[in-house]
């Protein structure tokens, strides 16, 4: 085997993403596991079930998984990468425990992991771990021996993710119109959270104002923001924004929302926008409808020149930096050094989750850290 192409100890690789519906009747149900727990009551849901009827009753985010499943496979085999690949999903099929259980009875025994979230977050990867130990704890009880499972470091600062990302912009900025193209602001977007689970996003250590997760948004839109100002020779006026708040009105969440943000750029004078999702793997519905439907509305009512970036999807750089994180991961695991690639201020992320990581509200066991119980 070619030493540099090696998975070992690893024998498979699990995509593990939100999920989503795939049809008019498995909205609610959907939007039920979602919520679980929580207290939604049932008309909210109803409410936010509408954005899915505006397209079928179906999210993108599984047809965009199974696209990206395929590349990797087919990025794996053509370079002799001997892995298999799997998905599974938290909140819809193909469940993330049925998944497990599969890869079990296939014989696997040491799985890495990816998740379809790029940053430190109790959302975007604690609470995937804790899905994680959920279905090893059902697969313990139906007497199956666990395997090893471990998760891939974030990526939001690897090259492969980045440098996808810019190109985006710049093909996005080639698409306003000439005479506003060079003043065109860039409006970074990603997923607000409540300000207590940002402050406390990350190790400890990260723990403050924003947490890692902020910190992590804002140094992969610095790099954006640089690659473009030396793609184009401009110093565009950029901003770190958020969508899809979804809690109670007297919880503080991080701000500005998108749309605010629109019309204070309006109210400024800015001669365009070019919305980045930054905070996104993939056009899934939180794309296709808040930005994609909700804010170009909303910039169109202001008469503001509007476009927005791709995100990095199936994009062979990203299937890539995938494969690279897998490499780089099984050559740690080896006791080896391999080159760990990132760009901007915060270098390469942890391996191992520690103790006191993007705590939830309530203490869960959580797989794939320094505080998982299936170590």
């Amino acid at each position: 085997m070619d030493r540099a192409l090696n998975p070992n100890p690893y024998d498979a690789l699990l995509l593990l993403s939100f999920g989503g519906p795939e049809g008019p009747d498995d909205v609610l149900p959907f939007l039920e596991n979602v919520t679980r727990g929580r207290g939604i009551p049932r008309e909210r849901l109803t409410e936010v079930g509408a954005h899915y009827h505006l397209f079928g009753g179906v999210s993108p985010i599984n047809e965009q998984n199974r696209t990206l499943l395929a590349a990797l496979r087919a990025d794996f085999a053509e370079r002799g990468l001997d892995l298999p690949v799997y998905w599974g999903n938290r909140n819809w099929a193909p469940y993330v425990t049925d998944t497990l259980r599969e890869m079990v009875r296939d014989g696997r025994r040491r799985i890495l992991v990816l998740a379809t979230s790029a940053y430190a977050s109790y959302s975007g990867c604690r609470q995937y771990r804790e899905d994680l130990a959920g279905a090893l704890a059902a697969l313990k009880r139906e007497g199956l021996d666990l395997p090893r499972v471990d998760k891939l470091r974030h990526y939001f600062n690897h090259p492969g993710f980045l440098e996808t990302m810019t190109d985006g912009v710049l093909a996005a900025l080639d698409r306003l119109p000439a005479d506003v193209r060079d003043g065109a602001h860039l409006a970074f977007c990603t997923h607000s959270i409540p300000d207590a689970a940002a402050d406390t996003s990350g190790p400890p250590a990260a723990h403050g104002a924003g947490g890692a997760y902020v910190a992590q948004h804002l140094d992969a839109a610095r790099a954006v923001v640089a690659a473009v100002r030396e793609a184009t020779g401009a110093d565009r006026p950029w901003e770190l924004v958020y969508q899809s708040r979804s809690g109670a009105p007297h919880i503080p969440w991080l701000e500005p929302d998108i749309v605010d943000h629109l019309k204070d750029l309006r109210a400024k004078g800015a001669p365009a926008v070019v919305m980045v999702p930054i905070g996104f793997v993939s056009d899934h519905m939180e794309v296709l409808y808040d930005l994609d439907t909700e804010a170009l509305t909303a910039a169109d009512e202001l008469g503001l020149p509007a476009v927005r970036s791709a995100t990095v999807g199936a994009d062979p750089r990203f299937v890539a930096a995938v494969r690279d994180l897998v490499l780089e991961r099984a050559a740690t695991e080896r006791d080896e050094s391999p080159r760990r690639r990132a760009l901007g201020a915060l270098g390469p992320s942890h391996d191992l989750c520690p103790v006191g990581c993007c705590p939830g509200r309530q203490e869960r066991p959580a797989a794939a850290g320094a505080d998982s119980p299936y170590a």
